[in-house]
């Protein structure tokens, strides 16, 4: 019986560990689809123009691709956030976040953004989308600030980055509230020629965002292993 436990044990760890390498694979893939997406669109600007718009330019579809990545990667992490014991209403208040994230973000992915100069007159397309995004942009915060002490307690050594990270994502998400606010009327808070900067904080923002969601999945792949190795 403990030979047999001893090869299982091995085996269940390696798959929690390459569930936890497939969703932080899935959230490299949504960074490189739109850093991609901005080389092949030389005609927008990333320091004024939001990610989505860049849907209607050349290979728009890697904007579809990393959106419907990051919601997936999200969403796995909300139902794998469900396998770890404790940490009570802040787990589940964190999870729950975490869901309408992933929610938001593959709702955006299926009604795309308009071009860009069209914020006065939206489509319906176009409405939906920023809908399901504004909710979104702020529960990842939300959700990074609630689980900073679940997810520390089950990995003390990223305890440190995950908090850097929640911190990042919550004045990134500010700041591009208020360029959101500021170009409804017509662009502005502009530096040189750029007319807004909303593009260049939105970039930020996803960064800070997307970081935060790869240590979370290390966070958590290292509290269900250590749950296991635990009763093994």
């Amino acid at each position: 019986m403990e030979s047999v436990r001893e090869i299982r044990r091995p085996s269940g760890a390696r798959h929690r560990d390459m569930t936890g390498r497939s969703t932080v694979a899935a959230l490299a893939l949504a960074a490189g689809a739109i850093a991609a997406a901005d080389l092949l669109n030389p005609q927008y600007s990333p320091v004024s123009e939001a990610v989505s718009r860049y849907v209607n330019g050349s290979a728009g579809w890697l904007v579809t691709l990393a959106l419907v990545a990051i919601g997936a990667a999200s969403a796995l992490l909300a139902a794998r956030l469900g396998r770890l014991p404790g940490g009570g209403v802040a787990r589940r208040t964190g999870r729950t976040a975490l869901a309408v994230w992933a929610g938001g973000v593959l709702v955006a992915a299926v009604f795309p953004a308009d071009p860009p100069g069209h914020w006065s007159r939206p489509t319906l397309s176009e409405m939906v989308h920023g809908t399901a995004a504004m909710p979104a942009f702020v529960a990842l915060p939300l959700a990074a600030l609630v689980l900073a002490g679940p997810l520390g307690a089950r990995w003390p050594a990223g305890r440190t980055a995950l908090r850097a990270l929640a911190a990042a994502s919550v004045v990134t998400t500010v700041a591009l509230a208020v360029c959101l606010v500021d170009v409804m009327d017509g662009p502005s808070l502009g530096v040189g020629s750029a007319p807004t900067l909303v593009g260049l904080v939105e970039r930020l923002a996803i960064a800070a965002d997307l970081a935060w969601l790869a240590l979370a999945a290390t966070a958590i792949s290292t509290g269900i292993r250590n749950d296991g190795n635990a009763h093994a």
